[in-house]
């Protein structure tokens, strides 16, 4: 793939935005989560980006972002705890997102 143009907080809430919708919804509590991390305005400009990308896409440009950034292991760790803090954000960690988390976190550990 391409490089990817994401500043780091662009590729944090594309991330969130991928684990907040594991389960097919987003909810209000994981979307102010997002926002708390990075400003609205990138929230709502990688959201348009998100919601054009299937999965794979997705996969791909996060794969390729976290590499462009030259994210160490700290880096990753502290990105799966982000997304362990959404995921309990609306009070249901679900089995969708239990594999997500999993998944996740073996693709970022071969990264």
């Amino acid at each position: 793939m391409k490089t990817i143009d994401w500043t780091k907080d662009e590729l944090v809430a594309y991330v969130l935005l991928f684990a907040a919708n594991a389960d097919f919804k987003e909810s209000e509590k994981e979307r102010e989560l997002i926002i708390s991390k990075v400003d609205k305005e990138t929230f709502q400009e990688i959201h348009e980006e998100f919601d054009r990308d299937n999965d794979y896409q997705g996969l791909k440009k996060i794969t390729t972002s976290l590499e462009q950034h030259l994210y160490s292991k700290e880096d990753i760790d502290l990105l799966l705890e982000d997304i362990r803090v959404l995921f309990f954000a609306d009070d249901d960690f679900d089995i969708t997102e239990q594999n997500m988390l999993k998944a996740l976190e073996r693709l970022f550990k071969a990264i």
